[in-house]
């Protein structure tokens, strides 16, 4: 049985939610301070599935007409440089995604203030356990199994609000031993940031340093041990924002499929 908690050997695991870096912030900027280090500090990452209508149909699914959240542990950040490791039995899926950082605590969060709410940004993946969701689908049960294993949400550094002028329009891209199997835009979300600001908040009160994982576009794919994962975001000029690598692995023991 899946083992929720982190194993002690860095090792091991070839991470721990702490071992990323620390950044020094003045005495005022302590929010600062705090949704930079979303990553220790933030208390849940919300994900929306189905964003993006083609990836929708790609896996045979309707497209949504309200936003589908589930939730995934923060014990599944994996930084930039590590190892996804694959239980064995699964069949793992990529999906790189623009995260948002929570810079405040809101509830009932009204769509026009909503953008008031975002600190920042960050690139990532949700790895899925695909095999093991299409059986959890066809049961009608939650997916948190197949989204929630250690290491399943690889993740960049943080990026400044300042430094996006669009957030609706970045260019995501994933590649698979040098690859490109996924090139999306955020341009073509069903549901913007605000959007699903609004929504997410009228359903659970979004704290600071929270991450929202905003979808998915088209191409999503497996990965198995050996592998090389790399994940690039541009802006609208072709400035990189962020960079993420890892690599998957097989991991030793715990959960079997």
């Amino acid at each position: 049985m899946f083992a929720a908690t982190l194993r002690s050997s860095s090792k091991a695991m070839g991470f721990t939610r702490n071992s990323f870096p620390q950044r020094a912030f003045s005495s005022t900027s302590t929010r600062m301070s705090v949704v930079a280090s979303f990553v220790q500090q933030g208390k849940k990452i919300v994900a929306i599935g189905r964003n993006y209508s083609e990836h929708a149909k790609e896996l045979n699914n309707a497209v949504p007409k309200e936003p589908i959240i589930f939730l995934k542990p923060t014990t599944s950040y994996v930084a930039s440089g590590g190892n996804v490791e694959i239980p064995r039995g699964i069949l793992a899926h990529y999906e790189v995604e623009l995260g948002v950082v929570i810079g405040k605590r809101g509830r009932d969060i009204p769509l026009s203030d909503a953008e008031s709410y975002v600190a920042g940004y960050a690139l990532a993946v949700d790895m899925t356990a695909r095999n093991l969701q299409e059986e959890l689908k066809a049961k009608r049960l939650p997916w948190t199994v197949a989204k929630g294993f250690d290491t399943f949400t690889p993740i960049s550094s943080y990026i400044s609000k300042d430094s996006v002028a669009d957030a609706a329009n970045l260019s995501l891209t994933l590649r698979v031993n040098g690859a490109v199997k996924q090139d999306g835009n955020t341009k073509d979300m069903i549901f913007s940031i605000p959007k699903l600001i609004e929504h997410i908040s009228t359903i659970m009160t979004l704290e600071e340093g929270d991450l929202i994982l905003t979808g998915t576009p088209s191409g999503v794919g497996p990965v198995v041990p050996g592998d090389k994962v790399e994940c690039t975001l541009k802006d609208s000029t072709g400035k990189q924002l962020a960079t993420l690598d890892f690599a998957a692995v097989q991991r030793e023991g715990g959960y079997e499929y």
